[in-house]
């Protein structure tokens, strides 16, 4: 009893003495979060952003774009996925103009093609529960695209490469970019217009966000984090894929990807959309009517271009947003409704690991300034190798204090 008394004793001043004391600013243990993971991982780079009550930001970086260029907080990164949560933003700002409504079949809008049900609506085009085929899972598209990458692709192009469904429309959930490449041609055919003047209108003008921009109908500006990846080559291994022919594969994921921003533009739509200040209260509480199903990585359920993470991704938490990837970048916009604070992280590689580190560090970082998380977090910011070290001569010295023991006795 003594020696286990004793054991318990070495221990807690090994937490004592051994363990760090969180004396560095919140800022800097934000930062230390993305500079571990650049000198850990064969990541180049990363921009992150923390937006929290009042507008107040946090913004950092780590790494670099290439060559000895420093990655810096304006430059701009193609956010992937990211862009559904705001083709479901828009297409609630036409259900309020009631320009069309969530219940409307797609035979209302769009012509019959094969293998779509024209009595899908509109909100299972938004929350994947249509059962439409991906159209990228058909190999068949891979191999021509990769035949001429400088080529634009028109919607249609892009279904005649679906399938036959996965289920019948509302008995089941599959995510699908097929969804969102029918809301495109849907707000287009509604409007009349396009996506990137819809999202100039009705958000990015009245939020005063001047660096959003959609790839397959904008000029993406020349301050962009150069990417790494395999250009969709699998198993060709990664490498700097900036200025490679990108144009085909922009163009089959119109709706369900294209846009590019900074990390601090995009935690202010996160903050501006979840928030309330994007939506009417009851377009934002349908956004947020959520399906879910068995987790899905470090998703567990969705709503109308909304995720909700899995708890052991945010620190047992409920966390809201989307993630996203695209040729060479992987980001994620991230919700803490609890706190009222955004988190946004965006690395210059896919695919990539080290996204979710920094995320999960961050949101334990914001998590345990808040004094919302125990003493976990506390090690963050202790050099792995010295607590090791530590916590082995506390074990040592009970071995040598038990066998001292041991040789005492007659």
């Amino acid at each position: 009893m003594k020696t286990i008394t004793f054991f318990l004793a070495v221990s807690l001043l090994y937490l004592t003495f051994c363990s760090p004391t969180p004396e560095l600013p919140f800022e800097d243990r934000l930062q230390s979060v993305l500079d571990r993971e650049i000198r850990a991982s064969d990541t180049k780079g990363v921009s992150a952003a923390v937006l929290f009550p009042g507008e107040t930001i946090w913004t950092g970086t780590s790494g670099i774009s290439h060559d000895t260029v420093a990655i810096s907080p304006d430059m701009l990164f193609a956010i992937g996925s990211i862009t559904k949560n705001m083709v479901a933003a828009l297409t609630l700002k036409l259900v309020e103009a009631h320009l069309l409504s969530l219940d409307d079949p797609l035979s209302k809008w769009l012509p019959a093609y094969p293998h779509v049900d024209s009595t899908i609506t509109i909100r299972q085009l938004l929350n994947h529960t249509s059962g439409l085929y991906m159209f990228w899972e058909n190999q068949q598209i891979w191999d021509d695209l990769k035949k001429d990458r400088a080529k634009v692709w028109t919607p249609e192009e892009v279904l005649s490469y679906i399938k036959a469904p996965y289920f019948t429309p509302g008995d089941g959930w599959r995510y699908s970019n097929t969804n969102y490449l029918l809301l495109a041609m849907i707000i287009n055919r509604v409007t009349g217009s396009s996506l990137s003047s819809e999202f100039k209108q009705h958000f990015w003008q009245p939020l005063g966000i001047d660096d959003m921009f959609l790839s397959q109908e904008e000029v993406i500006p020349p301050n962009q984090a150069h990417v790494n990846g395999d250009n969709f080559q699998f198993g060709s291994g990664t490498r700097d894929v900036t200025f490679l022919p990108r144009a085909s594969h922009e163009s089959i994921t119109y709706g369900s990807s294209g846009i590019f921003t900074s990390a601090a533009s995009l935690a202010r739509w996160s903050q501006a959309l979840f928030g309330g200040r994007v939506l009417q209260l009851q377009s934002l509480k349908s956004m947020l009517q959520f399906v879910e199903f068995n987790p899905v990585a470090n998703m567990r359920a969705y709503g109308l271009g909304v995720q909700v993470y899995t708890r052991s991704f945010a620190s047992g938490k409920y966390a809201i947003g989307h993630g996203g990837g695209n040729i060479g970048t992987t980001t994620y916009m991230v919700y803490l409704p609890e706190y009222q604070t955004s988190i946004v992280v965006m690395v210059n590689a896919f695919p990539n690991h080290s996204v979710d580190v920094i995320t999960k560090g961050l949101i334990r970082t914001v998590l345990s300034e808040q004094g919302a998380i125990g003493f976990i977090p506390y090690f963050e910011f202790f050099p792995t190798g010295l607590m090791i070290s530590c916590f082995c001569v506390s074990l040592i010295t009970v071995v040598i204090v038990y066998m001292r023991k041991r040789k005492r006795r007659p």
